[in-house]
This record gives C-alpha cells, structure tokens and sequence, in this order.
C-alpha cells in the first residue's frame, strides 16, 4: 500500500486511544510504503541502419556466441589470451571487490529491518573514596566496606518498525546499486576481452607488416645488386646506385616504428593479464596470419538492451534513486521502536542468578521530526533531482550505445570494402614492379620507374596489412558494442535484464 503527503498520517490523538488501537494500526500500516511507485522507463530503439549490411557479409566463418565471442576468429592463441586476461586481469578483481561491498551494503540495509539482539555480561571492582559525595555518608554506617563489586547480566532486543516502509525503500536502493556494481563488473570483464583481443590483433598486424618490409627489403637487396652490377659493367650511372641504396634504406627505416608498437602492444597484453611486462611476449615471437573477421549475430535493438551492462547498471541506479525518493518522504512520518532488556544484577556472583536480582524492562519508543526549518523538504528535493538526473543517465547510456552500435557496423562494414579495394591495388602494383623490373633489366626504361613501382608496392602492401588488421579491430568493436563477452545466465543479473525488454 502507497501513502501520500502528510495529512493521510493519523493524528497523536488516535495514537494514544488505547493498546488495541494501536495493535490495530500497526497491523494496517505494516505493508505501507510511502514514495512513488518504480516504472521502468520504455526503450523503443529502432533497427540498426547498418544491421542489414551486416548480415549480408560474405564470412567463412558463422556468428559466434556473444558471450564468447573471441572464439569465432578460429584463432586458438587469441582464445588462451583473451581466456588469460579474463582470469588474471586486476580490473576485474577491483571490480569483483567492489561487487562483494555493495553486497555487504545491501544486507547490512537488509538487516535494518529486522530486529537485533544483544547479549552483554560485566564484572566490576571498586574501591570507594572516602572524600567522594557517597564515600563522606557511607563511610558512617557500620560494616560499610570500601571495596565493592558488581555482578551484571542482561540480554537486549530492539526493533525499529518501518510502518511507512523507509527502511525498506532503503534496502531497495542498496540491492538496486549492488545489481549495478555487478552490471559495471560486467562491463568490465566486455572491456578486458576485447582490450586483450585487440592488442592481440595489433600484434599480429604488426608483425604482418614487418614481414612485408622484409619482404619489399629483400626486394630492394636484389634490386641494388643487379644495378651495382650494371654500374660495374658502365650501364648505370652511380646516381642510380644511391637512389637504389636510399630506397633500401628507406625500407629498412619503416620497420622501427614497427618494432616499437609491438612491443608496446605485447606490454599491453601483459598488463591486461596481469603480470609484469615482458612476460608472456616470447609466447608470440612467431610470425602469424591476422584472423578473419566472424559473422555477427545478436544485433536486435532488444537483445542490446539485455546484454549492455552500462544499461542494466544506468536502469539499476535509477531504481535506486526512485527507492531513496521513497526513504527521504518516509521521514516526514514518525517512527516507532521496541525495546526489552532481560537482566541480572548483583554485588556477589553467588547471588547473580535469583528473583531479587532480576529487572527486566520494556519501552516503546517514538521519534517525530515535526520541525526542522525544511530539511526533509530539502531532502525530498534532492532526492527528486537525483532520480531526474539518473533518468538522463539511463536514456543517455541507451542513446550512446545505439551510436557504439552503429559506428561499428558502418566501420566493419566500409573497412571491408577497403579491404577488396586494397587487394586490388595490391595485385596490380605486383604486376607492375615485375614488369617494371624486366623492362629495366632490357634497358627499356629508367631505374626511376622501377623505384617509383617499388615504392608504391611497399606502401601498398603496408596498407593492405593494416586494413584488414582494422577489419578484425572493427569487428571486436562490434561485439563490445553489443555487449558480448559475459553469460547473460549470471543469476543476480539475469531477471534484471530480461525485465528490460518485456
């Protein structure tokens, strides 16, 4: 049951009408819950424009499961890594701590409601002053003994009856942020994933491109001997010779920028593992193709919704926000308390445990914050302000990942295009540095030609590795932009992302 403003609450007069009345309300307002009721706010997103384009690629392999999608590259070292990363990542275990304290908050809010129970025993010794207040009188009577002791035991209980339901607006809010820091904990296992699998991807892009520089290296070695050994012969000229020796040097230069994005990469991977620098590097010494692209599946408006963890935390936190609208209102009610406490006392332990020792107490307590110059005013308003500001949030955080979505569609998309292009231009320049090379050798043209061919076969060939290293890049940008990479079974999650799209 909901209550509204003030005036709904029984007067002071009623209250005190009698124990039966006040049983009788206890009862009726029990299940009350002042504040607004909780509506999940509607996410109507539209189809993905470039989802069409992405289900019409040509792939050799099928979609991959979302929640491992690392798998569908066929690439079983980028699978241990990525495994690796997520097993050892210090991120994740930061966020695993911060998910085991926003727990321990929500059952500490929990056991708010319920009542506590206290049990305490205490032995005292005491030598009384004479010159003390109680010292200068007792100090007259016969058989007074300064020395005194003090046996005491007792057992407590207390309980705060939430009848306007407060505490429990309060322990709804702490579940609702534990269910977001375990939605943020997904979010970061998504980012270590492909974090690791993109450094992976890097690597192995750079390493392709080192190889084409040896190649178009090994290349221009064989080219400069064939033109010192026409220059010998008096067929060159030994301008020739330096601008063929300038081009091996040329070649030769791009391969440092090379070498220290790689080892800048394989220290990535190592970090995102989490162990020091240098470690797992020699593991990738090796030489291998980029992996191909996968098909992509899940890319229903609905099943992004269900599987972005910074919706399910935006949407959590605006729960929680809702609910501590709820706890602020419920201090505008009076709150109700019982209190017992079963106990013994005596200056002898022999004499501890008997009738005459016994005092047990009971109290029924109210606390009503009548007047306090607007401050549960103040506290509403500020609650109302944190729940608008967390409905922006979460209508923010659904927009950001409809535009996460749809750039990385149209990036795997067009990148692929610029692939087949490249590929294109790629086999041409081939063509034409062989045939550049023959005529040059028959002294049919200029040795110009033939290094302007090589010097456009280097470059192409660079940028065909590098665009389809940003093909498999683009593709794992996708999958984080649909939230893949978690098990959306994750029990304290699962409820809370199905109910998003009902």
């Amino acid at each position: 049951m909901k209550m509204g403003p003030l005036t709904q609450m029984p007067s002071t007069k009623r209250l005190s009408s009698g124990p039966a009345l006040l049983g009788s309300l206890l009862l009726t307002l029990g299940g009350c819950a002042v504040g607004p009721h909780y509506v999940k706010p509607a996410s109507n997103l539209a189809g993905f424009h470039s989802a069409n384009a992405v289900a019409s690629r040509a792939t050799q392999t099928p979609a991959p499961s979302l929640d491992s999608w690392w798998q569908g590259f066929n690439d079983p070292e980028l699978t241990r890594i990525v495994q690796r990363a997520l097993d050892q990542n210090l991120d994740l275990a930061a966020a695993l701590a911060r998910v085991q304290q926003s727990r321990a908050a929500a059952r500490g809010a929990g056991a708010q409601m319920l009542p506590s129970f206290d049990l305490s025993a205490q032995a005292s010794r005491q030598r009384q002053s004479l010159e003390s207040p109680v010292g200068r009188i007792a100090r007259n009577f016969p058989g007074y003994d300064r020395n005194q002791s003090l046996y005491d035991v007792g057992a407590a209980a207390s309980w705060e009856i939430d009848l306007f339901g407060g505490l429990r607006r309060v322990a709804h809010a702490a579940t609702a942020e534990a269910q977001a820091a375990e939605a943020a904990r997904m979010g970061t296992r998504i980012s270590v994933a492909a974090d690791a699998a993109d450094a992976y991807l890097r690597v192995r892009g750079d390493q392709v491109r080192m190889a084409v520089v040896g190649d178009q290296v090994a290349t221009n070695v064989r080219l400069l001997d064939l033109v010192q050994r026409r220059f010998t012969q008096g067929l060159a000229a030994d301008r020739e010779v330096a601008q063929t020796e300038a081009l091996l040097a040329g070649a030769r230069a791009s391969l440092q920028p090379l070498q220290i994005d790689l080892e800048a990469q394989l220290n990535r991977l190592d970090v995102l593992m989490g162990v020091q620098p240098g470690t797992y590097a020699a593991t990738l010494s090796e030489t291998a193709n980029i992996p191909s692209a996968p098909a992509i599946g899940g890319t229903a408006p609905t099943d992004v919704l269900r599987r972005r963890p910074d919706i399910i935390a935006a949407e959590r936190r605006l729960a929680a926000a809702n609910d501590r609208i709820g706890a602020a209102i419920a201090e505008y009610y009076p709150k109700f308390s019982l209190s017992a406490l079963l106990g013994f006392e005596s200056s002898t332990p022999d004499h501890l445990f008997r009738a005459a020792t016994f005092q047990p107490q009971g109290m029924f307590g109210m606390r009503w914050r009548l007047f306090d110059f607007g401050k549960i005013d103040a506290e509403v308003a500020g609650a109302r302000g944190a729940d608008a500001e967390a409905l922006a949030e979460y209508r923010l955080s659904v927009l950001h990942a409809a535009e996460d979505v749809e750039n990385a569609f149209t990036a795997l998309v067009q990148l692929e295009t610029h692939v087949t292009e490249l590929e294109r231009e790629a086999a041409a320049l081939e063509r034409a540095r062989n045939l550049s090379q023959m005529a040059y050798e028959r002294g049919v043209i200029a040795l110009t030609d033939v290094l302007d061919a090589n010097r456009q076969k280097l470059t192409a060939d660079d940028a065909l590795a590098q665009a389809r290293v940003d093909v498999a890049r683009a593709s794992v940008s996708a999958f984080r932009a649909l939230g893949g990479g978690w098990s959306s079974d994750t029990p304290l999650l699962k409820d809370v992302a199905d109910a998003r799209v009902q």
